[in-house]
């Protein structure tokens, strides 16, 4: 039940205590309230509209505490036993007779509180009540100049839903806009926006409590008393995939019922999609081939009747190319909807259940914010060491790269594996090894041919490269640029080979290594 209809049950329950309430409190004689572990002198609290303080006693059979609660008034998502406006001299205690003091400054316009009061598992219901709360009738603009907490009634044009299980959305009537947080349904429920069937372009009228969060003016879960529907709606397109990487057409249904139809496409989508054909219930649009990665924008339909205009509005988008990158490549490149691909090394498995991870290549590292849906990366089966593509978008979290949205294209298992159990393996260039061990000559410090031993056994290492992908003088001076020396102990990853009846790592990829100490 919203605060709204709470105030209006109070009031017809209890006319004469509401009015009194205005200027003082009931009596504790009046209004004893009484359960087996908690009796307050009164249910019912009330706080002159100019401010002031009003007192109720309290005894308490056990511990009691006010409950922590969210209020509207402290969007921030703070949570208190009280709103903000209201001061609790005691929100807990324990046995016996306790004096609770409410206190509030002056307000413009009325208000009030539901508080709760827990002691040995039951609730006591306390009831706050400043002034008696009024609605203002008024335009946006009227609403945005005004003070916060009060309720207002208004009534505008759904410009943009942000939020279709709250009902977070923007309200417009020309003077102003403002910003819907949270729309009760029929029945005064939450989470139910869906129910009242509220569109783009839809004009109407609703009722609620300012508040300003941040600089953000807004109307908090708002009742709504009248919908006129717009006489412009999109009813459906001809597909409701993306458009194709080469371009194509797309139809737009509309059913118009005003004087006249205007289409206006975003000004940042005109270079790409423009309108070829119009009808009086059809609007055909042709998007140009797409070199960049996806892309999409809102359309916009207009028409008006008697002084009023009504607007609907629809998402058209088009598959983008997608763009092969090395890490480095990825890192630099602008935060977008442009797909890219990158191979790497899993250097580490941060929450595996949403595929959380660090790849690395030869030309750098990049976290990825999630592979998949939740659970698709452990169905993979991948691990630390494992080869991955990715197919994501360039994002960005607190000024740090990070690729978003990915899916995993293709992936190598990598097996972790002892110098001697290497040895011992049949040549495959398509299984990849990784192996460690003390570095014990650098044959070659250019191209990173090298020594390693573990115990009895020594391997060669054809190569060591800097990362997965390197060629040509990118897969130079990996020895000098990682400062591997003899002594360290070196994991590198690659396949088994023979030259000259030795076994080796053929094409050593830099994994990791450890300074002698």
């Amino acid at each position: 039940m919203n605060i709204m209809n709470k105030i209006t049950k109070i009031f017809c329950g209890l006319a004469c205590c509401a009015i009194a309430a205005t200027m003082t409190s009931c009596s504790a004689d009046d209004d004893p309230v009484y359960l087996g572990e908690v009796h307050v002198s009164s249910s019912y609290v009330g706080i002159p509209q100019s401010g002031g303080s009003t007192e109720i006693t309290l005894n308490a059979t056990t511990d009691w505490a006010f409950a922590t609660q969210t209020w509207i008034a402290g969007k921030d998502t703070t949570k208190a036993a009280a709103p903000k406006w209201l001061t609790i001299n005691a929100t807990s205690g324990t046995a016996g007779e306790t004096t609770i003091k409410f206190s509030a400054e002056n307000t413009l316009d009325g208000r009030t509180c539901e508080l709760l009061l827990e002691c040995g598992g039951k609730v006591q219901h306390i009831n706050v009540i400043q002034g008696l709360s009024t609605v203002s009738n008024a335009t946006c603009a009227e609403v945005i100049a005004g003070p916060d907490s009060k309720t207002y009634r208004v009534t505008g044009t759904v410009t943009s839903i942000a939020n279709t299980t709250y009902g977070n959305w923007y309200l417009d009537d020309g003077t102003g806009q403002i910003y819907i947080y949270g729309t009760l349904d029929a029945k005064g429920n939450e989470k139910n926006f869906l129910s009242l069937g509220l569109e783009v372009g839809d004009e109407v009228t609703v009722e609620g409590p300012k508040t300003t969060y941040n600089t953000t003016v807004e109307l908090v879960n708002v009742t709504v008393i009248k919908i006129n529907k717009s006489l412009i709606k999109c009813d459906s397109l001809s597909t409701n995939e993306a458009l194709p990487v080469e371009g194509g057409d797309i139809m737009a249904y509309v059913t118009c019922k005003g004087d006249g139809m205007n289409v206006e496409i975003a000004e940042d989508a005109k270079d790409w999609l423009f309108m070829s054909a119009l009808t009086a219930n059809t609007v055909t649009f042709h998007a140009l081939p797409n070199e960049g990665g996806d892309r999409s924008t809102t359309v916009v339909f207009k028409t008006s009747k008697d002084g009023k205009n009504y607007t609907s509005e629809v998402s058209i988008s088009q598959k983008g190319a997608i763009v092969t990158a090395s890490v480095a490549e990825f890192l630099d490149a602008a935060v977008g909807n442009t797909q890219y691909r990158i191979t790497g090394i899993i250097t580490q498995v941060a929450k595996p259940a949403y595929g959380n991870i660090y790849i690395r290549d030869y030309s750098g590292e990049v976290y990825v914010y999630g592979v998949g849906a939740k659970g698709d990366f452990e169905k993979l089966g991948l691990k630390e060491g494992d080869v991955i593509t990715l197919v994501g978008k360039r994002g960005e979290y607190n000024g740090t790269a990070q690729m978003t949205g990915a899916v995993c294209e293709e992936s190598i298992s990598v097996t972790k594996v002892t110098i001697a159990e290497f040895l011992a393996k049949e040549d495959n260039p398509n299984v990849y090894y990784k192996v460690s061990g003390t570095v014990d000559e650098i044959a070659h410090a250019t191209y990173g041919n090298l020594y390693i031993k573990d115990g009895d056994n020594r391997l060669y290492v054809y190569g060591c490269y800097p990362g997965w992908g390197a060629t040509g003088d990118a897969r130079k001076n990996c020895v000098a640029d990682k400062d591997i020396a003899v002594g360290d102990k070196l994991t590198v990853i690659g396949v088994k080979s023979t030259y000259n009846n030795t076994p080796q790592v053929n094409g050593g990829i830099y994994f990791s290594h450890e300074k002698a100490e």
